[in-house]
């Protein structure tokens, strides 16, 4: 087992960090990538600036690598879009020596097992290799071995349908020509569908702003542009955010600007929307849906944005003993510290090795696909995750053990209840998976009702037996 290497799942910013600390460490890794090159799906939204600057966007392992190549940082405090990111990080990253010697792209790892027993089998299961079966870019299948996996896929190539039932509205399939999912380039590569034309954008999260400020500049220079804004929920501070109390100016500025176009009328919005059916009418698309008082249809459109979000793809882990949250789909320990039924912070406390292991030994879920469906995860929340995961493969349970994250706040941070003495945003993240916080575990070790995220029950589930 000691002699095969760990299989690191994505050459992401997070996966190649975790190759980073592994070989810093002086262990064997093998880095599958799905596309041709370093960083495939941030060149996606390669358009896209992101609001956290180049301080928190580079890992301290991969800086070392980078370093001995004669690799110089950008600025600390500039903003770098996700093309940038790939072309002055990620890519010289991937062009190291040392990782260059052990990256494999264009294969798609499509599962992974135990070798020699299935899932049902609990003897003596921690000496059986991992087993993954690979696709390469001519549709060849093999299969390798590793000792430890760590699965830094992602979330991006998972998006969650317009309907809101979790699964693609009516019509939502047939109509697929008229919708874009995730963050179309409006004012560069994919202008000419957006030029001129009605767009509605559904969403509530930062990647539906991008996509409203983008319309809102084009139709400055095509006035027939015209933006409509659509979200399920009605509650719209996550996608505004704390504005100057936001620690990432850039993250709070995107709210602002945002709410500004929606109150000066630039841009139409609906809330409360549950989309059920898309139509063709009059040329366009008409979006039919339930609203709180009753039906309701948007259009007919030209096109349609879906921000409605990823899901994590759980089909290459099926024969693993994984432990998920019901229904974030989230490494079960952090469901409660990241649920938005309860959070609106967009942050998470410390967290390490321990929460994000499962039932099957040597396999860890990281970076985003970590999160599930919760929004608003931060790179150097996946760096502090790498490292720590990478220590405990290593054996050094004191570094593992000792997780440190500091993260910029959002300036919004509310739970359903009133929190008791203060927030519920920070500290590292307590033992007990149906607590938000350490806070929230001091409280109820004390007899109180904790400060609104475990001391119950989260939101929709029964209060777990003491």
């Amino acid at each position: 087992m000691r002699e095969l290497p760990v299989a690191v799942i994505g050459a992401g910013p997070v996966g190649l960090a975790a190759a980073a600390n592994l070989l810093a460490r002086g262990l064997a890794v093998k880095v599958y990538e799905a596309g041709a090159s370093a960083g495939a799906n941030v060149a996606d939204w390669g358009h896209v600036r992101l609001f956290s600057p180049w301080e928190y966007d580079i890992d301290r392992a991969s800086r070392a690598l980078l370093e001995r190549s004669g690799w110089r940082a950008p600025e600390p405090e500039s903003l770098p879009t996700g093309a940038e990111l790939v072309r002055r990080y990620l890519v010289p990253l991937a062009q190291t020596p040392e990782l260059a010697a052990v990256i494999e792209y264009g294969t798609r790892v499509t599962a992974i097992g135990r070798h020699g027993i299935d899932k049902v089998v609990s003897h003596d299961r921690e000496l059986h290799p991992f087993q993954l079966t690979i696709v390469d870019a001519a549709g060849r299948t093999r299969r390798e071995l590793a000792r430890a996996v760590i699965d830094a896929s992602g979330t991006w190539r998972s998006p969650n349908p317009l309907g809101a039932g979790g699964v693609p509205a009516e019509g939502e399939e047939a109509l697929a020509g008229r919708i874009d999912y995730g963050i179309p380039d409006v004012l560069g590569r994919d202008r000419a569908k957006y030029a001129g034309s009605t767009t509605l954008v559904i969403g509530a999260g930062h990647s539906a702003a991008n996509v409203l400020l983008d319309l809102a500049e084009l139709a400055l220079e095509e006035p027939a542009t015209r933006a409509i804004w659509a979200t399920r929920g009605t509650d719209l501070s996550r996608v505004y955010g704390g504005g100057a109390d936001d620690q990432l100016a850039a993250r709070g500025e995107l709210g602002q600007r945002l709410r500004q176009l929606v109150e000066s009328n630039a841009i139409g919005l609906v809330t409360g929307l549950a989309v059920t059916a898309l139509r063709q009418a009059s040329g366009g698309v008409a979006v039919e849906g339930e609203t709180s008082t009753g039906p309701r249809t948007i259009g007919p459109v030209d096109r349609i944005v879906a921000c409605t979000g990823q899901r994590p793809d759980l089909s290459l882990t099926r024969e693993l003993r994984l432990e998920l949250d019901p229904w974030l789909e989230s490494v079960r320990a952090l469901g409660p510290l990241i649920d938005p039924n309860l959070h609106s912070c967009g942050s998470v406390p410390p967290h390490g090795h321990r929460e994000l292991a499962h039932p099957e030994p040597g396999f860890y879920t990281v970076g985003i696909k970590s999160y599930g469906r919760a929004p608003t995860f931060l790179m150097a929340t996946g760096y502090e995750q790498v490292r720590s995961v990478v220590a405990a493969i290593a054996g050094d349970r004191a570094a593992a053990d000792d997780v440190q994250l500091v993260l910029p706040e959002t300036g919004v941070c509310t739970t359903t209840r009133d929190s008791v003495g203060g927030g519920c945003c920070g500290g590292p993240a307590p033992a007990e998976p149906d607590a938000c916080c350490v806070d929230d575990a001091a409280a109820k070790a004390q007899g109180k009702p904790g400060c609104g995220c475990g001391g119950s029950a989260r939101a929709g589930e029964a209060a777990p037996a003491r």
